[in-house]
């Protein structure tokens, strides 16, 4: 019997109309899989159930690898894959291993020699570095900023320090909650001549991608409360 692999299957960023954001590999893809490693079950149910009314959810295997969750990776994913199942890795959104826990799971797949395919789909963060206007040819993503207010504004400052020396590209996101508070501290703390890009609901109608000095940002009134976004300077 021939082994399984583990394929690598995007997610919606948001509540678009899917067909603007998910091709139809992806689509064969999950008629044709019966297991899946996911980080949320109830997520990747309704997103299923939206691209592929007809699959039975009943017939599914889902596995769980959220941060509170203890995925046991030698019974739940190696030995269905030796059985011959391919194992679909979803995120809660964009794709997998990037910004999300799944990179472990796919560490695992290299160390026993399963295939590991990815299928093409939407990424927010390479979304906002293409529509950004800035070095698209060397940027570095760095994941969410520190709490903590002084440990920030440290942060904020090493990192535009780390731009304007060798032209890369900062780019980091915040918990949506707390966009207004990054997006004020980010006017006070850069300077006038930075450029800022917040790109806000990527693939969505309400999609905002808009790129602007400091100086510029600060006579600019935008409200990016709870819409997911992505930051960049350079």
């Amino acid at each position: 019997m021939n082994q399984g692999k583990l394929i690598l299957i995007p997610n919606l960023l948001g509540d678009s109309n899917y067909r603007d954001a998910i091709n139809e590999k992806i689509i064969q893809t999950i008629k044709e899989t019966n297991f899946f490693i996911v980080e949320n079950v109830r997520t990747v149910r309704r997103y299923i159930k939206k691209i592929v009314p007809e699959k039975s959810i009943d017939d599914i295997t889902f596995f769980s690898f959220g941060k509170h969750d203890n995925l046991d990776l030698q019974n739940d994913f190696l030995q269905n894959i030796l059985n011959g199942n391919d194992i679909g890795l979803i995120s809660e959104a964009g794709v997998p291993a990037v910004a999300d826990p799944g990179s472990k799971i796919i560490d695992y797949a290299h160390k026993f020699n399963i295939k590991v395919k990815p299928l093409v789909g939407p990424s927010s963060i390479l979304l906002a570095i293409m529509s950004s206007g800035m070095n698209g040819q060397n940027f570095a993503f760095n994941g969410y900023l520190p709490i903590n207010n002084k440990e920030q504004i440290k942060k904020i400052k090493q990192l535009e320090s780390l731009s304007k020396k060798t032209g890369q590209t900062q780019i980091f996101m915040e918990t949506p909650y707390r966009n207004n508070k990054l997006l004020k501290t980010l006017t006070n703390v850069c300077g006038n001549n930075t450029m800022l890009c917040v790109a806000s609901n990527i693939t969505q109608e309400n999609e905002s991608i808009i790129t602007k000095s400091i100086s510029e940002w600060k006579t600019m009134k935008i409200n990016i409360d709870k819409q997911p976004s992505i930051f960049l300077i350079s």
